[in-house]
């Protein structure tokens, strides 16, 4: 048995499906599969239950899996260590972001760690924030930088930012003159939102139902795209509460209009998240630090 078929036991596992895994280590479906059944004969057991047309992880398979996920990470572990130690190592870090961080925060951010740094090579990959958490505890990625709740013990969280949602609205809106308004006049107003999962939204409606103005507010819109909000509120089509890290290019630029609301301050935590391990991987330490 070599530990590269425990690896892409571990990849079909996590993904579920042999198809995506060939796709993703670049090989051919009966590669993936030839290596499954060499160690099911090694194990002598099936791993994979294949009826019904549906791939699903037998409970001998699901023992094999916590063994094989601790091998698998150890031996990269050791590889990493080594590599260290002997100063061949290639410095990589695979970050994972959630959508607005990846979207609007990191690319600058990425560009001047590049520069103090120039060694250390950095792959952003960007999804919803239980995806890049659970790409974190699969060991897809080194870390992760999310803005939703992270309730997983076995990940260390540190707070390294907190963005502010802001009401905006329109430039040719008639708050377009004025930089306040009364909470009591949102009542009047259409109401574009975030889908009703988004972290953003229930900061929003927990806060505005503080006020005793929530029930008053026309929902006009749901969407499920910070950007696509952005264009219908340009459009006229009502108004909104985001991110100001989201709006900020459209603030400067005259295409949205800030409204403050005298008294109240919504603001969210941005959160950075790492896997407990023994050994921290070259480069880590050096990003954080960035970060914070």
């Amino acid at each position: 048995m070599n530990i590269e078929n425990l690896k892409i036991f571990c990849l079909v596992v996590d993904e579920g499906s042999i198809s995506q895994v060939a796709r993703l280590c670049f090989v051919s479906q009966p590669a993936i599969t030839r290596k499954i059944h060499q160690l099911e004969d090694f194990y002598g057991t099936l791993l994979f239950d294949r009826s019904e047309g549906k791939l699903k992880v037998t409970e001998t398979g699901k023992i094999l899996y916590h063994f094989a996920k601790a091998i698998v990470n150890d031996f990269n572990h050791s590889k990493e260590v080594i590599q260290q130690l002997t100063g061949e190592s290639n410095i990589h870090l695979t970050v994972g972001a959630s959508l607005t961080i990846g979207e609007y925060f990191l690319p600058s951010l990425l560009g001047r760690f590049k520069k103090q740094k120039p060694d250390i090579r950095v792959t952003l990959s960007i999804n919803n924030t239980p995806r890049v958490l659970e790409e974190l505890s699969n060991d897809v990625i080194d870390l992760a930088l999310v803005e939703g709740l992270v309730e997983n013990s076995a990940f260390k969280v540190e707070k390294f930012a907190e963005d502010e949602l802001v009401l905006v609205c329109p430039p040719d809106h008639p708050w377009k003159d004025r930089k306040e308004i009364q909470i009591q006049e949102l009542a009047n107003e259409r109401m574009i939102w975030r889908e009703a999962i988004s972290g953003t939204r229930l900061i929003v409606e927990n806060t505005l139902r503080e006020y005793g103005i929530l029930e008053k507010i026309e929902s006009y819109m749901e969407i499920g795209s910070t950007q696509a909000i952005k264009s219908a509120v340009e459009a006229g089509l009502g108004i909104s509460i985001l991110p100001k890290l989201t709006v900020a290019r459209e603030l400067e630029q005259g295409f949205l209009h800030q409204v403050e609301v005298p008294g109240i301050k919504m603001t969210r935590n941005l959160w950075l998240v790492q896997k407990n391990k023994r050994f921290s991987k070259a480069g880590i330490s050096d990003f954080v630090e960035f970060i914070k």
